[in-house]
């Protein structure tokens, strides 16, 4: 990036040279939009951990069917879940993918801030 500051601050310029794209940065951002509510969360988390179909899901997350099929639906988009057909059910889980373990990892690791005592096998209030 050659572009002039006004103020140099910095002799190292190599974080300003390395300065992520816009357009990577919105991509970024549009994962984190994927999470960017709480059931979204719990059941994105539930799916890391098990596989599951909607009557499930519903149930152990006190929703309705199609609020957990709209959440399915945007996990889905997103890439962080797949789907597969038994029957007339689907059954959901985390995608196999390096982002799905990635931003599994951050929310457990954003709990454990967060919640200490969830570290414990306590329930947080």
């Amino acid at each position: 990036m050659n572009i002039k500051l006004p103020h140099n601050h910095q002799e190292d310029e190599t974080a300003l040279e390395q300065i992520p794209s816009l357009e990577n940065c919105q991509m970024t951002a549009d994962v984190f939009r994927q999470l960017g509510d709480g059931n979204r969360v719990r059941i994105f988390w539930l799916l890391c951990h098990c596989e599951e179909c909607v009557i499930n899901i519903s149930a152990l997350m006190q929703m309705s069917s199609p609020a957990v099929s709209h959440h399915l639906r945007q996990l889905k988009t997103g890439g962080l879940i797949t789907g597969r057909r038994k029957g007339k059910e689907v059954y959901y889980r985390a995608a196999d993918t390096r982002q799905a373990r990635l931003l599994h990892l951050f929310i457990e690791e954003i709990m454990e801030i967060t919640c200490p005592s969830a570290s414990e096998g306590e329930n947080c209030p």
